[in-house]
């Protein structure tokens, strides 16, 4: 597969969004939030990850 630079930058954007998200869980965890907190942003990386398989 060949992705053209649109969906390429598009790719980046994802990742940068699936990096950012799993930064908050361990930034969280650093801070000892609550393990309510940590499920919500755990499951944000769920989320992003998910929508990061479906290539445009």
């Amino acid at each position: 597969m060949v992705l053209s630079a649109a969906e390429l930058a598009d790719l980046q954007d994802r990742l940068f969004q699936l990096r950012c998200a799993a930064e908050d869980v361990v930034t969280a965890v650093d801070d000892d939030a609550d393990r309510t907190e940590l499920r919500k942003l755990a499951a944000q990386v769920v989320d992003v990850a998910a929508e990061l398989e479906r290539l445009r």
